[in-house]
């Protein structure tokens, strides 16, 4: 497809002339395209980024360890090992042991939380199980039964 009617007169094109290309963007195009430590790191903030979703509706029964985020709105029966954060959204289930960098639960545990950096227990979660953390936050609402240890370390 042509961009320009050849038949046309050169002041009567109706299509839109490129845009002009500012030496920024050229700058920051050449770098991205030429520069494999530029693309890496690219790459790498991305992926810090990403984020695995057990959604509502499914049931998923097995084991997740990796480097990436993970929530879960639906159910999920087993271990959760993870270098990155978990999330358990509200209406959802987890039942298992879980090892994550920051723990967010909105739903309900059913397993213990070992050695997270933070743990953050939000209005209408429930967690049956124990919880070692560096840090705990526990909004008004929240309910638990086990045994609680943070600030002591573990967690970082």
């Amino acid at each position: 497809m042509a961009i320009w009617d050849k038949n046309e007169p050169a002041g009567s094109s109706s299509a839109t002339p490129p845009s002009p290309v500012t030496p920024a963007a050229a700058a920051a195009t050449a770098t991205s395209v030429g520069s494999p430590s530029a693309s890496n790191s690219a790459v790498r903030a991305a992926a810090s980024k990403e984020e695995s979703v057990i959604t509502s509706g499914i049931t998923v029964e097995g084991k997740i360890i990796g480097k990436g985020n993970v929530r879960v709105a639906g159910k999920f029966k087993g271990d959760i090992q993870v270098d990155g954060d978990l999330q358990i959204d509200s209406a959802s289930a987890v039942e298992g042991q879980v090892k994550a960098g920051h723990v967010t639960i909105n739903g309900t545990l059913t397993g213990n939380i070992e050695n997270a950096n933070q743990v953050e227990l939000k209005q209408g979660s429930t967690v049956t199980g124990d919880i070692k953390a560096g840090t705990l936050s526990v909004t008004a609402g929240a309910r638990m039964r086990g045994h609680v240890d943070f600030g002591f370390g573990e967690g970082k």
